[in-house]
């Protein structure tokens, strides 16, 4: 594990992603948003380990055929995989920090985008809409699930009342985009047992392709790929092993997955990203509404 920050120009990679943030997290809003300054989802998502719940959350996600089918036929991600990030990025900080009328928009364009996203997964040979609610959940869950874990294991920390509170808090987030109220777990022994309940799921050629993109990201150089890979193995540390044994990943050593060595890594992360023009500005100012 690197335990020095990372020169910022051997993380190209994070400059679509500060630029994200740079845009999308408004000097003021209209109201507090879906969520608010106070809220669990605002604390979780603010903190230095959601770069690695990310990574997780992809890892998750691909694992359903027909929502990974989606992304490999409708989207451009091997010719711009951190673009693609980067734009998820942007709607995840529009409907976080944003106000309530601009989560609303952000979501209304998704859902438009959704009603043109459809298909037959190569694979399963089944039919697929990125409108259908049951994949909408599986994608919501994935992350909801990523996030409470990472955050409890590498970050500031959540207590399971206060997980449990940031799952119901972000029921909201799955509504907005079309899962029906009343389908969308509310604590995280309901998310987990979701997750376990879906029986469809498997890493597809196409999964494996691309998880291999995200963890071994290409044009880095040698000090940013370790970096990265150091990320990554700890993201892949963290699943469920059957989520592991579907992708054929062996287990990391114990060793690289322990709390503080994990944490000198996202703190050699963070470094760079606050490095990068804008970003420290972006984060004064959720800051500064989180202590209002």
């Amino acid at each position: 594990m690197l335990g020095e920050p990372a020169p910022v120009g051997q993380l190209r990679l994070l400059e679509p992603l500060a630029a994200t943030l740079r845009r999308f997290v408004p000097e003021g809003a209209e109201d507090d948003g879906l969520f608010g300054p106070r809220s669990m989802v605002w604390r979780a998502h603010r903190d230095r380990s959601f770069i690695l719940a990310g990574v997780r959350s992809l890892l998750m996600q691909a694992l359903h055929p027909l929502a990974m089918a989606g992304v490999a036929q409708h989207s451009d991600w091997r010719r711009d995989p951190f673009g693609r990030i980067a734009a998820t990025s942007a709607y995840m900080l529009t409907v976080t920090y944003g106000s309530t009328a601009a989560a609303k928009a952000a979501a209304a364009r998704v859902r438009a985008v959704h009603t043109h996203v459809r298909g037959i997964d190569d694979v399963t040979g089944l039919p697929y809409r990125a409108d259908d609610p049951e994949l909408l959940l599986w994608v919501h869950a994935a992350m909801v699930e990523s996030i409470v874990t990472i955050v409890q294991a590498y970050g500031r920390g959540l207590d399971a009342e206060e997980a449990d509170r940031y799952v119901a808090e972000m029921v909201p987030f799955a509504e907005i985009v079309g899962v029906p109220a009343g389908q969308v777990p509310t604590s995280v022994a309901g998310v987990r047992a979701y997750i376990r309940s879906v029986d469809l799921l498997r890493a597809t050629p196409a999964a494996k392709e691309a998880m291999e993109v995200v963890l071994d990201p290409p044009e880095l150089d040698a000090d940013a790929r370790e970096l990265w890979r150091d990320l990554g193995q700890v993201a892949v540390g963290t699943l469920p092993d059957w989520a592991r044994a579907m992708y054929g990943y062996e287990a990391p050593p114990p060793a690289a997955l322990e709390r503080e060595p994990v944490r000198q890594l996202l703190g050699a992360l963070d470094f760079a990203f606050e490095s990068q023009p804008g970003v420290i500005e972006a984060r004064r100012r959720i800051e500064l509404r989180m202590r209002a």
